[in-house]
């Protein structure tokens, strides 16, 4: 059983909640069943710790995961890490369960496995004869205490990062870029006189930096920060696509292997519930024409898992800020 959290029940004046049984079997078939991402499409989900209240829905979250992620969430003492660990695996779980691959529709039975480099990536665990194939899915996952996302692509490897607007560093910014990122970003940053400006540029990226290791998925051991450069073209506060603004362009370029650059990855840069920045990128679809500037296409959705889902999707919720997407209500 989790350590048992001091919260109130579940509630929140904004969202219209159903009131569900406390059986686990009758949460699972209480939200629609989602159909698969189209190529080139991502789909987003998050949710908010401080709105899941409910002891009772956070031990029946416990049950669905495996013993070593229970073990996982137990490791630490700190309650706000134990109910952040617990939500990640709850909504990685209960997400793909409800694509329902294979006739895999309950969270407890998914299985998971790490490549190599320890990305980790679901388990379908081809023992049949039946001819089956898993489909080529992909996903990723970030948290922080304060918001877990996870974006979902098919075909497309995905990298997922967020971080808080607010958030303060330990160290000297200009000191830790000089050392650990690229000159040419280093360079950029030095250039910036206000404090703020600079610490909110360097969170940006940060998160577009973090996503691209991420989606590599070969780990931050093979691919330092300090060997590739993310530059963000024109950069403004917002933009909007129904108006045809133009949207400020996200370019990596790495300098170990150039020609591993922009024409292989695309980036989305947004502001996530008004609180957080988030950074996608998605391998280009490789049957894309070279120099095509194709939008990500993106539905995002806040949810509390097994309870309620929200679309998100072209409200203040989701502004954009760099990169090339388009929304999906």
């Amino acid at each position: 059983m989790l350590v048992p959290f001091s919260f109130r029940a579940v509630t929140n004046s904004t969202w219209k909640m159903c009131c569900f049984q406390t059986n686990l079997s009758a949460l699972s078939r209480s939200l629609a069943t989602l159909q698969l991402p189209s190529p080139m499409e991502t789909h987003l989900w998050y949710v908010m710790p401080d709105e899941v209240k409910s002891v009772s829905l956070l031990n029946q979250y416990m049950g669905l995961l495996s013993p070593s992620e229970k073990q996982q969430v137990l490791s630490t003492s700190d309650r706000r890490l134990q109910k952040s660990a617990l939500l990640a695996r709850t909504l990685v779980r209960t997400i793909i369960a409800r694509y329902q691959i294979n006739h895999h529709d309950d969270p407890r039975t998914l299985k998971f496995k790490k490549n190599i480099h320890g990305k980790p990536e679901v388990d379908w665990e081809l023992g049949g004869c039946d001819g089956w194939c898993p489909p080529p899915l992909h996903f990723n996952i970030s948290h922080t205490s304060s918001l877990i996302a996870c974006g979902v692509t098919m075909n497309s490897p995905i990298g997922v990062d967020v971080e808080e607007k607010h958030r303060k560093l330990k160290h000297n910014i200009l000191a830790f870029v000089r050392r650990y990122f690229s000159a040419c970003e280093a360079e950029r940053l030095s250039a910036i006189s206000d404090t703020e400006i600079q610490r909110q540029e360097f969170v940006k990226l940060w998160t577009l930096k973090e996503a691209y290791v991420k989606a590599l998925g070969r780990g931050f051991s093979a691919a330092p920060f300090r060997t590739f450069t993310i530059d963000i073209k024109n950069v403004k506060e917002s933009f909007d696509l129904e108006k045809n603004s133009e949207a400020p362009e996200i370019i990596v370029k790495s300098l170990d292997d150039p020609e591993n650059c922009t024409t292989h990855w695309r980036f989305a840069l947004l502001e996530l519930a008004g609180s957080h920045y988030t950074a996608i990128c998605i391998e280009k679809d490789k049957a894309s024409e070279v120099g095509m500037s194709i939008p990500i296409r993106m539905t995002v959705r806040k949810t509390i898992p097994l309870v309620c889902d929200e679309c998100v999707s072209g409200t203040d919720a989701v502004l954009p800020i760099a990169g090339s997407i388009k929304q999906f209500l």
